[in-house]
């Protein structure tokens, strides 16, 4: 069939057309933006919040530890490390390497000794990552830049003389309009050129694959998993390392052709451990022998929870009775249960500060007694906790190193149906004591199994603070409830994600919180596309909507960025059966003239990599031709920014003019 397309040469950012247009666009922004109250206030309480800082949990390789920190006034968090003396000295500073702060710190791992690091950045929000290898006893770059690295992980053998990684190929070597796909995974021997990189695994494989590759601590385990895309299942392999030559790996499949995601950790104890959510869509553990790693030997150590999803794992080791600290989400809030590591039975629990989201639980890679998780929740900034399985005891280990002032709050987690009766979760987050309908934001996102959990956010403290509430739906596509949860909102079910918006909004509306004239919804990346589907499926509902860095041309989607690796969650519009789901919801080909539309703000980065601006650009033109109110349709197009990561000034200056347009088209006066 036929599509309508009437804005498809804003696609070429290089068109003299769309650079004047993207021009009239800046000038509007700033005509609109400017006469409206509240900015600076926004923007002072934002930062303030922000001087919190952030901590992240320790990376330990004997006694020596790595780890990140933002102190206040800092643009990026610096990585640190403490030696084994207990001296603390900062390894990496984006802000030394690159003053205009544009340059971030995507990803470090250090090797098995501690001696080497190797770390990645990029620069300008594009994500196109460059390896360095660093000395840790000195601070001195030894090699790099290896580029093509995006995504790539690091897997060093033991004595830091070579480690495994994942690159693309060249341009030249791929076809034309292919150069973000082609990945293969490569053995890199340290002082060496990467001419001499050893080919490991990925030849005549998916274009789209991305690869994780890790070795066991003892340096004999190699695994290597392949995901076709962003899909919800691997392919997984284990090589014996002692067997077989680290240049020319014996591979055997675990895993392949197996709709389900599996990853393997070998114990210190001489066990291989499985986490999978085969046959277990909340996930479980399991246990076999490393030399028999396939399915039909696995047994289970912790089966699936009944409710609450499997989220991580940990082994405590130096104790009369071993134990596996496991990590949960019920509901999207985190508990860690004690288990017995032969058995697998429940002998207890972790204290945890509060409800909130526990992040990744790291331990002594040799073992030990003590343990280290991240908490935050909606009012306390990021923390690290230690825990002692010979006391049972959680402390504090480590603040965020700013003092801030934060508001008070009330969050409530409330249920309601959707559309087709599935009982969805959202938190809720007003002033204390509030009364009657009052401005809110509806935020979520829906999609790639991503869970919406409690955190700490300037952004949503400093609106809740001004007299409004937050609400954050747990929809369908996320991961809150496991693997099903994500299946019912992906493919041909996308549909189910917008329903379970729109009832959100409804029980909002229908509960006294707020009303349709003083109700925004704001989403990000497929969240963009969220509330693009909900702007153009229900625009009564709606009085104002944030969309920022968006998919919204779901026809065009693959096309462009990283969209080839996504189908896998969406469709392909190449399938006819496909481009009917997509076709269907697709907000850029249902924008209607004489319609009126919600007050719409769309924020795209130039740099993003993932997803391009102009699904922005293409539905903001549709969208101003088409409105029939005089609420206005916005672009803020920003420069030398990307999807992902960004100096704190420029989530400042983003987060104060996203929460102005809202304050003033939901009437948000205080």
């Amino acid at each position: 069939m036929p599509v309508p397309d009437p804005y498809r040469w804003l696609e070429d950012p290089d068109d003299p057309a769309t650079k004047d247009w993207l021009v009239g666009q800046e000038r509007l922004l700033e005509s609109e933006l400017d006469a409206l109250p509240g900015r600076e206030g926004f923007k002072a309480r934002i930062a303030e919040l922000l001087g919190s800082g952030s901590i992240g949990a320790p990376t330990w390789r004997g006694e020596r530890r790595f780890f990140m920190r933002r102190t206040p006034g800092q643009e990026h968090a610096v990585l640190y490390t403490v030696d084994p003396g207990g001296a603390e000295r900062a390894l990496l500073d984006p802000m030394t390497l690159d003053p205009t702060g544009l340059t971030t710190l995507d990803s470090w791992q250090p090797d098995k000794e501690g001696r080497l690091l190797a770390y990645q950045v990029s620069v300008g929000g594009d994500e196109e990552s460059s390896l360095y290898l660093m000395d840790v006893a000195y601070g001195d770059r030894i090699e790099g830049p290896i580029d093509r690295c995006r995504y790539s992980p690091v897997a060093w053998l033991p004595g830091g003389e070579a480690f495994y990684y994942v690159r693309r190929l060249p341009a030249t070597e791929v076809p034309e309009g292919e150069e973000q796909f082609h990945r293969r995974v490569y053995l890199h021997r340290v002082g060496t050129s990467t001419a001499e990189d050893v080919l490991i695994f990925g030849e005549g494989l998916e274009k789209t694959n991305y690869y994780g590759v890790a070795v066991s601590l003892d340096g004999r385990w190699l695994q290597i998993s392949a995901s076709r895309g962003t899909a919800p299942r691997n392919d997984l392999w284990v090589a014996d390392l002692q067997a077989s030559s680290p240049s020319s790996p014996d591979l055997v499949v675990v895993q392949e052709g197996v709709d389900a995601q599996s990853a393997l950790h070998f114990g210190r104890d001489g066990r291989l451990y499985v986490f999978t959510d085969r046959d277990a869509p909340r996930a479980r553990v399991c246990v076999t022998d490393p030399s028999e790693p396939w399915f039909e030997k696995w047994r289970d150590l912790i089966p699936q929870d009944p409710e609450a999803v499997l989220t991580d794992f940990a082994i405590l080791d130096d104790l009369d009775r071993p134990v596996m600290l496991v990590a949960w989400t019920r509901h999207a809030i985190s508990e860690i249960s004690v288990h017995d590591l032969v058995t697998g039975e429940r002998v207890g629990e972790v204290p945890t500060p509060g409800l909130g989201t526990i992040g990744g639980i790291s331990e002594r890679p040799e073992g030990g007694h003590e343990a280290w998780f991240g908490y935050t929740d909606n009012t306390v900034p990021p923390s690290i906790q230690r825990y002692d399985a010979r006391t049972g005891e959680t402390t504090l280990w480590a603040a965020s190193p700013g003092a801030v002032e934060v508001p008070a709050v009330k969050t409530e987690q409330v249920t309601y149906l959707s559309a087709d009766g599935s009982e969805v979760h959202m938190l809720v987050i007003s002033p204390p004591g509030a009364e009657g309908p009052r401005p809110t934001i509806l935020y979520g996102y829906g999609g790639f199994g991503i869970s919406m959990t409690p955190g700490y956010s300037a952004s949503i403290l400093s609106w809740v603070e001004a007299g409004g509430t937050y609400a954050i739906a747990q929809l369908r596509g996320g991961g809150e409830q496991g693997e099903e949860w994500h299946r019912a909102g992906m493919l041909s079910l996308k549909q189910n994600v917008f329903d379970d918006l729109h009832a959100a909004a409804e029980h909002l509306i229908a509960t006294g919180v707020t009303t349709s004239s003083r109700l925004a919804i704001s989403g990000g990346s497929n969240g963009g596309l969220l509330v693009g589907a909900g702007l153009t499926q229900r625009p009564d509902l709606y009085a104002a909507v944030v969309c920022s860095a968006p998919l919204l041309d779901m026809i065009r989607y693959e096309l462009f960025g990283l969209g080839a690796t996504w189908n896998v969650e969406y469709g392909s519009a190449e399938k006819p059966d496909e481009f009917a789901w997509l076709h269907s919801y697709s907000p850029y080909h249902h924008v209607r003239e004489g319609v009126s539309y919600p007050a719409t703000l769309f924020t795209v980065f130039q740099s993003d990599t993932r997803v391009h601006p102009l699904h922005a650009w293409k539905m903001c033109a549709a969208l101003q031709h088409a409105q029939a109110s005089e609420r206005p349709i916005l672009l803020r197009n920003e420069a030398e920014a990307g999807h992902g990561a960004r100096a704190v000034s420029k989530t400042v200056e983003l987060a104060a003019d996203q929460l102005t347009f809202l304050a003033h088209h939901t009437g948000l006066t205080s």
